[in-house]
């Protein structure tokens, strides 16, 4: 008799081989009840090959293109059979907890959290960066104000000592590791393609707390980051991403007055200060990809 899945872990494979073979590594692969997907999302080489040689336990589907973060998790959910479906960054890792056989061993705490309540659709573990002392990243998020559509990282570069230790509800989910009933996307529908990079994790969160659901934080449950402490330097791509998106994300989710508002505020007075600040760092690059953002915003 054919077990049913109970878990699909999904993950983005873009020109990362070593980092997704490092995941696939600390993952229970002869776990019958759970299936792991890699979406290679266009890379040079095709990894995707290289990757169904060493596991063949693992479902590869290969984009001949970058498709773009959501985009490309969208196609793992279409090919996923698991009750839940785990969404996890290809430079995360799972160590430090039980890998035997059995998902329950391992993700059991983010699946309690899951059931223990109807209200509850989405669920993020803690999430600790691989380096250094392995500080926290995510502890959940605060609210975005409105207008300048700002919020924080719960304890975001502290040392664990158990003081983020009790679940709790937050806003947002952390786009790196965040596991979501198969039903809640049902209803409030798949990743917003609209975005290719940054902004689509907290627009979904939008889109499931708008269905009805609660999105939860639970901290029995860890997983490793690889993210650089270098994250922070900007490049042309990111900084035309993030100019872009978040004008998008105000669109699609701010109404009234408020809208036009946080429009002027990160139109006129966010990117103004920046494209004043990149010109004297002699960033030239910088600043054009803020102005090139905000024109495709305005055109498209």
């Amino acid at each position: 008799m054919k077990v049913e899945t109970l878990l699909s872990i999904i993950t983005i494979n873009y020109n990362g081989l070593k980092d997704t073979c490092e995941l696939i590594d600390t993952l229970p692969l002869n776990d019958s009840t759970l299936e792991v997907i890699v979406v290679d999302n266009g890379s040079t080489h095709d990894e995707a090959t290289d990757i169904e040689l060493r596991y063949p336990q693992v479902t590869v589907i290969r984009s001949n293109r970058n498709l773009g973060f959501a985009e490309g998790n969208n196609l793992g959910i279409k090919a996923a059979h698991g009750k839940y479906l785990f969404f996890l960054n290809n430079d995360t890792i799972i160590r430090g907890q039980k890998l035997e056989v059995g998902s329950k061993s391992l993700f059991q705490p983010l699946i309690n959290r899951l059931d223990s309540s109807e209200k509850i659709g989405m669920v993020c573990p803690k999430i600790r960066f691989t380096w250094g002392n392995c500080l926290i990243q995510y502890a959940g998020y605060t609210p975005l104000s409105m207008i300048t559509l700002r919020n924080r990282s719960i304890g975001f570069n502290e040392e664990d000592k158990g003081q983020y230790d009790t679940a709790h509800s937050t806003p947002y989910a952390h786009g790196a590791a965040m596991m979501v009933k198969r039903e809640v996307i049902e209803k409030a529908g798949i990743m917003p393609e609209c975005y290719f990079l940054y902004y689509e994790e907290l627009d979904w969160s939008e889109m499931i707390r708008r269905a009805g659901y609660e999105i939860w934080y639970e901290p029995a449950c860890t997983v490793y980051h690889k993210e650089s402490q270098a994250t922070g330097q900007h490049s042309p791509l990111k900084t035309y991403y993030i100019t872009r998106n978040r004008l998008i994300f105000a669109q699609r989710n701010i109404h009234g007055a408020t809208k036009y508002l946080t429009y002027t505020y990160l139109m006129i007075a966010v990117a103004t200060r920046d494209i004043i600040k990149y010109l004297c760092k002699a960033r030239f690059d910088l600043a054009k990809a803020t102005i090139k953002g905000i024109i495709h915003f305005i055109k498209h």
